[in-house]
């Protein structure tokens, strides 16, 4: 009888370890997929500042380009120069 506990204690211990390297894997699995994603969000962070940058370069050039029609306008008395 003891032959008998001994062997089920066994196959649980066996069963357990089994289950424990199934739980390690799939922590392995998530922690990989978990710095793909990572990753991903460091590169749309990148290309959002490179919208952004690309946005005040362009107020840059409208703010220019305001500028010159407002000079154009004063030269040809098309607004006041008040």
């Amino acid at each position: 009888m003891t032959d008998d506990v001994q062997n089920l204690v066994l196959e649980h211990l066996k069963a357990i370890r089994a289950d424990i390297a199934d739980m390690r894997r799939e922590q392995r699995d998530m922690k990989a997929r978990l710095v793909s994603m990572e990753n991903q969000l460091v590169q749309v962070h990148k290309g959002l500042a490179l919208i952004h940058e690309d946005i005040a370069a362009l107020h840059l050039r409208m703010d220019g380009f305001s500028d010159r029609v407002e000079r154009l306008e004063r030269r040809m008395e098309l607004r006041d120069t008040a």
